[in-house]
């Protein structure tokens, strides 16, 4: 399939934005034939009602960043920059957070160091809950090489003439009959896989922003636990207080930043001082770790 209609946009956001942070998160989990990241910019394939495209995006002058969009619809452009405008978190509202988390001593450090960090999201919620599941106990880069594997066998091969970008993340119609196992995990695995698929076809809004009841919906599904359905709500269902407490790596973080091991618990009972922005204090500390802080 040939992609065209190529047309500019423009991300206005209110600063600071911390671009490389954006952009390291993205570089360290961008799979293979499906996203890009070179020279300060961003690159993916996109899907959209069955109709697929792609995407470049850098940081501009002026408090903006600059989108180049390669998509066969323009009637669908609206919808993809609403997409955009999440998936970058340009509508964020930083001095409102950041008065809430610098209460926290430690906080008000970290945000100091980097007042510009932003909570990635994600273009589309089946692709991140995949990924989420796949991610359930070993590490990024393990998982980012097994989506390399499910988006080269499934999804749909994509004539874009960008460098790099051949596929298009796999529609929920084939992962939700697909044997996954056979990518090299273990079976219960990739039925939780497909049955996230299953369950999106049978609740279209299942990864819908806005539900009030959206951790509930992802925590009833099989396979899905508080970690996948934390992680899920705060880069998909954008809400800001999501907060996967049981994450290695943000105890890692905050041991390493403070100094004596941290337990679940402890971290839960520290992050109470963040509500309602967990969330972003969890991208602050995610940050710290991967700084070597």
């Amino acid at each position: 399939m040939q992609v065209g209609v190529v047309v500019r946009l423009s991300l206005a956001f209110e600063p600071p934005y911390d671009w490389p942070a954006m952009l390291d998160f993205l570089a360290a989990r961008a799979v293979a034939g499906m996203e890009k990241v070179a020279d300060g910019v961003y690159s993916r394939s996109i899907g959209l009602d069955g109709v697929h495209g792609v995407f470049s995006i850098e940081l501009a002058s002026g408090n903006a960043l600059d989108v180049l969009l390669d998509f066969p619809a323009p009637a669908a452009v609206p919808e993809i920059v609403t997409r955009l405008r999440r998936m970058f978190d340009v509508d964020a509202d930083l001095p409102v957070i950041h008065r809430q988390l610098q209460a926290d001593p430690l906080m008000a450090r970290l945000i100091a160091e980097r007042p510009g960090l932003r909570v990635p999201g994600a273009w589309d919620g089946l692709e991140l809950a995949i990924r989420a599941v796949l991610g359930q106990q070993i590490t990024v880069g393990a998982a980012i090489r097994l989506a390399g594997k499910l988006v080269a066998q499934y999804g749909q091969p994509l004539a874009s003439g960008w460098p790099g970008i051949t596929h298009v993340f796999p529609e929920a119609g084939v992962l939700a009959v697909a044997d996954l196992a056979t990518l090299g995990m273990p079976k219960s695995r990739g039925r939780t896989l497909s049955g996230v698929a299953q369950a999106l076809l049978d609740d279209p809004l299942l990864f819908a922003p806005g539900r009030e009841d959206g951790v509930a919906r992802l925590l009833a599904l099989h396979g899905v636990g508080d970690w996948t359905a934390q992680y899920i709500a705060l880069r998909q269902l954008r809400e800001g207080d999501a907060f996967p407490s049981g994450d290695v790596g943000l105890m890692k973080a905050l041991a390493a930043l403070e100094g004596g091991p941290v337990m679940a618990k402890v971290l839960m009972a520290r992050a109470e001082a963040w509500r309602p922005y967990r969330g972003y204090a969890a991208q602050v500390l995610w940050t710290s770790l991967s700084r070597g802080d």
